[in-house]
Order: structure tokens, then C-alpha cells, then sequence
């Protein structure tokens, strides 16, 4: 009975393929390449790229070879973006998604909410890339394309705004990220419910912008909600843990458990570098924690090889002269000052400065972090004028920095 039931629906199947003009060569080459895009998808839901690799481009060459249509050819090409954006592989993925997002267009119009969503994978790539402006543009368009489709409260915008909010936390903007995330926050909540992982993902942010602000109470909440969540979700010892537990690594410094802070960025770190492609960009991020760790405990043994990994790893990478570099260019600038080479220190302080210039506006907190390192090797050298006024450039970027906070916490609470 049930063997008849297939056989009835795959003649139909043919039928209909037929019907539409597909040809029964072309219907198996169709399969074929949905079949290999939906094991890939699989693999990369739980974070298994480099089995998705070789699907998605073996996918995509036959799609070509068979002449495919428009809508196989950018699904293809919009399923290899995301996956060379989540291994690093930024200017293929760039290609990938322009190339995905062309034919969308065409297939859909430019304000379809497919547009929408392929718009977010572009802003995340330019971001990667530290292409702040074009992140924050497709960004922009992509809200403005769901605003119209769903409605200014809809909980297909509130993603989106947490995207936006991210970015502006990269960048130093806490008051208007803080303002984003509570916007969307209320709607996920409700929308995705408490215990999605998404939701979990989202805390996690936003404890993450808190700890910048130094409000480490309200992001060991948020952590503490998130990691329950996301070891129901994905097992104990999962990769996408890792950012939970470095805020939570940074809260316990915080509070001064430093064995506490210690375990969780080692268990971060013995996570992550398990991880191949764009994990190795979570390894850099983790091991400069572990230098800034080591830095604080006045372990500069310890810090140096840590801090040179971290390099090597961003060396390696597509996009690597950003913030990344130049938060592990200042850490080591601490080590070399420890040994007495302050020259040394100077010219890695001015070299991340030089990055930040190109990727930051001049107020950033990053900028003040380089400022300092920068003060203290000139005082060391005996060059109290010049430590003078790189100390109060960067007490002018935290003060400004404070009254924005303060400003909102007024309105806010």
C-alpha cells in the first residue's frame, strides 16, 4: 500500500515537472543540487562547515553545468556566502552574496524580504571586514524593506535591530545600541519565546554591551539566563557557548574571581581551537583574552606566546587589520613595556593606533585603551610632556563616553 502511495506521487511529481516544461534530465539535476544544499544546511546549522564546504560547491558547479535557473543559481550562491562568511573567507562570501543578491532582485524585486535577509548576511560580511559604513547602509535598507513588508513592531524587524545594535556596540555607540536592544529585546521575548536560542543569543549581547559599561551585575543576569538556555540547546561543551562564557570570564575578573575568570576563558579557548576556518578567528579573539588575562596578573611569560598566537592567526586571515589586531597589538605593547622596551611598545601602540584611525572615529573606546598603553611607555621613557597629553586625550574620550551613558541612564530608569 504504501509502496503504491510513492509510486503515485512521483508520477505526479513528473507530471507536473513535465507539465512546467522541465525536462526529466534537468528535474534530476534540480534534485540533485536541492538534495546537496539541504544536507549542507544540516551540517551548518550545528556549526559543521567544512562538511558543508564541499556540498554546496560541488551544488553550485552543477548548477552552472546544467544551465539552472535564476532562483537555483542564487540560492546556490547565497548558501556558499554564508558559509565562507562563517569561515572567514570574507571577499569570496562578499562575491557570493552580491552575486546572490542581484538575482534576488531580479527574481523578486529590490523590496522583497528575501532582499531583506540576504542584506543582513552582506552586513555581516562587511562588517567582518570592518567595513563599517557599508554594514550599517545594508542594514538600513534591509529595515527599511521589512518595516514596509511586516509593520514597524514586527518580530521579523527585531532582528534586524539587534544586528544594528551590535554594530553600533562595535563601534562605541552604547547609548543608541542599548536604545535597539530594548526595542527588540520586548519583541523576541515574546515572539521567539524565553527559551529559544536565539533569545539566549541576544542576552548574551546585550551582557555583553554591559560589561563594556562596566554595569557587571545586569550582565551576570543575562549570562546567567543565556547559558541555561544554550546548554539545553546545544550540550554543555559547544562552540556557540563560547561568547557566554567570555562575558562571563569578563564579570568574574570584574569581581575579582580570577580562577573563576581563568577556567572559563581555558574552557573557551580548548573549545575554539578545535574549530577550523572561521573558528580560528574565535581562537584569535579567545587567546587575547588570555593574554589580557595574564597581563592583568602581571604574567608576562605567559601573555607574549598567547598574545604572538592571536597575531599569527589574524595574519592568516582575510580582514585581519582591524580591531582584532590592534586589541592584540596594544596587549602586547604591555609586554614589551614590562621588559623595558618602550620604543618597541611605542611602535606597536602607533601601529594599532593607525589601524583604529582607519576603522574607528577618533572618540572610540579602543582608541583611549592604545591612548593609555601609549601614556605610560612615554612616562617610562622619561617623557612626562608628551604622556601628559596622551592622557588627557584619552580621559576626554571616557569622559564623553560616561556622559552619553549618563544621559541615557536619566531618561532610562
Amino acid at each position: 500500500m504504501y509502496r503504491q502511495f510513492w509510486i503515485i506521487i512521483l508520477c505526479v511529481s513528473g507530471f507536473l515537472l513535465l507539465s512546467a516544461g522541465v525536462t526529466p534530465a534537468s528535474a534530476a539535476n534540480f534534485r540533485s543540487t536541492s538534495s546537496l544544499r539541504s544536507m549542507a544546511r544540516i551540517y551548518m546549522a550545528s556549526g559543521g562547515y567544512e562538511k558543508a564546504q564541499p556540498l554546496l560547491e560541488s551544488a553550485l558547479e552543477l548548477a552552472r553545468s546544467w544551465g539552472a535557473e535564476d532562483s537555483e543559481m542564487c540560492a546556490c550562491a547565497l548558501d556558499l556566502a554564508f558559509l565562507y562568511k562563517n569561515q572567514g573567507r570574507l571577499a569570496e562570501a562578499e562575491e557570493m552574496c552580491l552575486a546572490g543578491l542581484e538575482l534576488q532582485e531580479k527574481l523578486n524585486g529590490p523590496n522583497h524580504p528575501h532582499v531583506a535577509h540576504t542584506l543582513r548576511i552582506l552586513n555581516e560580511i562587511y562588517q567582518g571586514q570592518v567595513r563599517y559604513r557599508q554594514a550599517a547602509e545594508s542594514l538600513e535598507r534591509a529595515i527599511t524593506i521589512m518595516r514596509k513588508v511586516a509593520g514597524e513592531d514586527a518580530v521579523e524587524v527585531a532582528p534586524l535591530r539587534v544586528d544594528m545594535a551590535r554594530l553600533l556596540v562595535t563601534q562605541g555607540q552604547f547609548k543608541r545600541a542599548e536604545s535597539l536592544f530594548a526595542e527588540a529585546l520586548v519583541t523576541i521575548e515574546n515572539g521567539y519565546g524565553l527559551e529559544h536560542a536565539y533569545t539566549a543569543k541576544v542576552l548574551t549581547s546585550v551582557a555583553t554591551l554591559y560589561l563594556r559599561q562596566g554595569r557587571h551585575r545586569r550582565a551576570e543576569e543575562l549570562t546567567d539566563r543565556a547559558l541555561v538556555v544554550l546548554e539545553k540547546v546545544y550540550g554543555v561543551n559547544h562552540h556557540f557557548l563560547v561568547p557566554v562564557w567570555l562575558v562571563m570570564s569578563g564579570t568574574c575578573q570584574a569581581k575579582g574571581e580570577l580562577a573563576e575568570a581563568k577556567a572559563l576563558l581555558e574552557k573557551s579557548l580548548a573549545v575554539s581551537s578545535k574549530r577550523t576556518s572561521y573558528g580560528r578567528l574565535a581562537e584569535s579573539d579567545v587567546l587575547n583574552r588570555l593574554g589580557e588575562f595574564h597581563i592583568l596578573c602581571e604574567n608576562y611569560s605567559k601573555a607574549e606566546p598567547v598574545l604572538r598566537k592571536a597575531l599569527e592567526i589574524l595574519a592568516s586571515s582575510q580582514g585581519a587589520d582591524g580591531d582584532r589586531t590592534a586589541a592584540v597589538l596594544g596587549n602586547l605593547a604591555k609586554v614589551r613595556m614590562s621588559k623595558g622596551r618602550h620604543a618597541r611598545a611605542q611602535e606597536l601602540c602607533l601601529r594599532a593606533l593607525d589601524i583604529l584611525d582607519r576603522v574607528f572615529d577618533e572618540d572610540h573606546p579602543h582608541v583611549a585603551d592604545v591612548l593609555e598603553t601609549l601614556a605610560e611607555s612615554h612616562r617610562l621613557d622619561g617623557d612626562e610632556t608628551e604622556a601628559d597629553r596622551l592622557e588627557k586625550r584619552a580621559a576626554q574620550i571616557r569622559v564623553q563616553k560616561r556622559l552619553a551613558y549618563a544621559r541615557r541612564a536619566v531618561t532610562v530608569q
